[in-house]
Order: C-alpha cells, then sequence, then structure tokens
C-alpha cells in the first residue's frame, strides 16, 4: 500500500487539512496518509524544511511526501515534484526545497499541472499528482520539465579558531530551543576543549549532557537532539519561555 506523508501549515481548526486528505484518497483511494504535522507555523518554510528533513528517511522508499506550506496563491505561482533517494516530494515551488537538498538534479524534477486560477488549488495539485505517483506512473510523464528552482539558502553558524556563533532554529513542543549546530561542525570546533554556551542575558551553559535528566528538574541544559542538533532544554522544564529564546535569537559558544 503506498504511503503519503503530510505536512501543513493548515492546522486542524478548519476544513483545509480535512478536504486536502480527501481529494488526495478519492484520486488514490489505494494510497495510506500518514500526518507528519499540520502545525507548521503559517508561511514558516524554515521549520517545515527541519521537520521533513528529520522524518522522511524513516519511511521506506516509493513514499509520497505532500509539504503544502506557504502556499501563497497567485498567477505565477508553481508547485513541483522531486525524485530523491527513491522518494517522492510534492511542494511549492517557495525554497523549502532547497533547503532540504543541495544539487538537485533538474531531471528529478518536474513543475506540476496547476490550474489557473482558484483558493485552494494546492489540494487539486496534489491530488492528481499523487494518484498519478500511486498508481505506478513514470515519474517523466508527471507534468514538464521544471525550471530552476527558486532557492533559499540555510542560516548557518559562524565558525572562528575560538567561537561558534548560531540562532535559534525552530522551538519544539516542549519548548526546547533547537540551535542551528550540528553535532559534526560543534564537535570539529571544539577539537576536546571546554565552552561556554551563551543565549540572552542567561548565565552560560558550561556542560554537554546526553539525557535531559543528567541535571535536576529545573535545571538548565544543552544536548544534541536525536536530530543531531544543539539544543537548550530545561529538565521537565519550558526553555524558550523561561529563558526568553525565541526563533533567530542569536547564541555564541566560546571555546577555551
Amino acid at each position: 500500500m503506498p504511503l503519503l506523508t503530510l505536512t501543513t501549515d493548515l492546522g486542524d481548526r478548519d476544513f483545509y487539512a480535512g478536504a486536502l486528505k480527501g481529494a488526495v484518497l478519492r484520486r488514490a483511494p489505494e494510497g495510506q496518509l500518514v500526518d507528519i504535522s499540520h502545525h507548521i507555523k503559517p508561511f514558516d518554510i524554515v521549520q517545515a524544511a527541519y521537520v521533513v528533513q528529520n522524518v522522511w528517511a524513516e519511511f521506506p522508499e516509493g513514499t509520497i511526501h505532500l509539504i503544502a506550506v506557504n502556499c501563497v496563491y497567485d498567477s505565477a505561482y508553481r508547485f513541483v515534484a522531486l525524485r530523491r533517494y527513491g522518494h517522492f516530494f510534492l511542494a511549492p515551488d517557495n525554497g523549502l526545497l532547497s533547503l532540504l537538498f543541495d544539487d538537485i538534479d533538474p531531471a528529478d524534477l518536474r513543475l506540476l499541472d496547476c490550474p489557473v486560477d482558484g483558493h485552494f488549488l494546492v489540494k487539486q495539485v496534489f491530488a492528481e499528482a499523487a494518484a498519478h505517483l500511486v498508481s505506478g506512473l513514470p515519474f517523466e510523464e508527471l507534468g514538464q520539465p521544471a525550471p530552476p528552482l527558486l532557492q533559499r539558502i540555510s542560516l548557518q553558524p559562524v565558525v572562528t579558531p575560538a567561537r561558534l556563533r548560531g540562532t535559534v532554529l525552530h522551538i519544539d513542543n516542549f519548548d526546547n530551543a533547537v540551535l542551528n549546530i550540528r553535532r559534526e561542525v560543534f564537535e570539529q570546533a571544539a577539537n576536546g576543549r571546554s565552552f561556554s554556551l551563551f543565549f540572552r542575558r542567561n548565565d552560560p551553559i558550561t556542560r554537554l549532557c546526553s539525557n535531559y535528566c543528567d541535571v535536576p528538574v529545573g535545571d538548565t541544559l544543552c544536548l544534541f537532539n536525536s536530530a543531531g542538533y544543539l539544543e537548550i532544554a530545561i529538565n521537565m522544564g519550558r526553555a524558550a519561555s523561561l529563558l526568553g529564546l525565541k526563533v533567530e535569537d542569536v547564541v555564541e559558544v566560546v571555546f577555551e
């Protein structure tokens, strides 16, 4: 049974997510829908890319990933399909796919057929494309060859011999602050040295934990989360709210 994942900023208070699911299943009834999240912050392609980046590879090859985030509707708006590592990604051409993958081969991109007008275009576009892929028709026959994608360059930490300057990338459901500093970048920059993690006007964190419970309940800590990103957290607490952290806040790691 073909799997189709859904990641959207449509929420669950209105009819949009349900209508999208219904349209997909009506055109591809043999597919199995799997909700990833419908609570991406409206229009936030960076958050969407972070979520999809850390979930798509857990699914088997052949999975179709529908990403309906920041689907602004105008006459020039485009939707595309990407084939990558045996998976398929349907998304608006708004820079999201460029955040997910580097060096996309044009042969693995298709421009999806799209109505000239309408309010909820993604529903029809994704349903038609999903039906094509679920039925096993060739990827090359899906839409037309796509022009170059809109590019969005992800914000990378600044690395110097003595420090790392990064930003808050994401606030997760537990109110942990995820930084744009990956484990391999941190370890290479640290090279075995001790460190102090400075953020806002809080006391610096000087210890890297393996688990949240490595510190007493209510204490602040940092660790690498399961996705490999450095994270500021409070054991059994809401770090972002209590520490005043917001997305795009600057943090600094100083090595000694």
